[in-house]
């Protein structure tokens, strides 16, 4: 599993994800829907049977299955799922009761992408979800190498170049309070793609394994502050120019003052209107992607 500590990941791409949780004990139903229905949208099945009924309904993005239900057990239902094209590409959980190592290697040789111990905990359980969506460096096939020629890779340059022109931009949000993460998430990922963060040690680590076009952080946070991780961030050497914005409780003139001369490029005091929000968001963005297209004009292009 992913070192890295998320509240949700990211990127997460407009609205909740969609989870099929299947346990043929009602409380276990009960409990984790209490525990995450704030982070995804949850259908519960008690059985296999009506697993599939909610199947006919919707597309989950991954499906939880408890090992032992007495009609059909975990190891029984994954294997129907992974032979049926229609919800072979669906990641599969196990949650058990049981830590024998057999149990546990069965379902990972029958195609589960993790489990999960039970009783479980929320978090846990939040992390082997998104675990699953986080990106992921590509393998290098030796053999693929190989093949390819340098006009391929010139080509491959050029789409790449073309795309991250218009992707959408992809924003990071730390900050050790939930609610607050939950509300910025609500307010931007309607138009970007918003991954939140709970703890600051990991963010650098986050960074280095992704790509990220803009920064909300929070000033004060347990352990590293918002003002402790500019310098950090900025040493990265992709993360020289990369908009950070601060978010403060207390916009004082010290407060604002030492965000700027540490790098930051605006700062937003809580509890702030989603307007100021997506206004400053928008304009850094801008300012970002401006500055990177001069940036990469050639020499006397006007």
């Amino acid at each position: 599993m992913a070192s890295i500590d998320y509240i949700m990941s990211v990127p997460i791409y407009g609205g909740r994800r969609k989870i099929i949780y299947v346990d043929d004990t009602n409380y276990s139903l009960i409990s984790f829907k209490k525990g995450l229905e704030k982070y995804y949208e949850i259908f519960l099945a008690d059985s296999s049977v009506q697993m599939y009924k909610i199947l006919e309904n919707i597309k989950p993005d991954i499906i939880l299955l408890d090992v032992n239900m007495p009609e059909k057990s975990g190891c029984d239902i994954i294997k129907e799922l992974k032979t049926d094209e229609r919800y072979c590409e669906i990641p599969v959980i196990f949650l058990t009761s049981s830590i024998e190592r057999e149990n546990v290697v069965k379902g990972l040789g029958l195609g589960a992408a993790d489990y999960i111990v039970k009783p479980f905990d929320a978090k846990k359980v939040i992390e082997s979800i998104e675990n699953q969506f986080n990106p992921k460096k590509p393998r290098k096939d030796k053999s693929d190498e190989k093949d390819q020629s340098s006009s391929m890779q010139d080509d491959s340059a050029a789409v790449q170049n073309s795309a991250a022109a218009h992707r959408t931009p992809n924003i990071l949000v730390v900050d050790d309070i939930p609610s607050m993460l939950r509300t910025i998430h609500f307010s931007l990922s309607g138009k970007y793609n918003v991954s939140l963060l709970s703890k600051s040690e990991v963010v650098v680590e986050f960074l280095k394994n992704n790509k990220i076009d803009l920064i909300l952080m929070d000033y004060l946070m347990p352990g590293l502050s918002g003002i402790d991780l500019i310098p950090m961030i900025k040493a990265l050497p992709d993360y020289i120019d990369v908009p950070i914005i601060i978010i403060t409780t207390e916009g004082t003139l010290k407060n604002v003052s030492d965000a700027l001369s540490c790098g930051a490029c605006d700062f937003i005091v809580k509890p702030f209107d989603p307007k100021e929000l997506n206004y400053k968001v928008d304009r850094q963005i801008r300012l970002y992607r401006e500055s990177k297209e001069r940036a990469e004009k050639p020499a006397g292009f006007h």
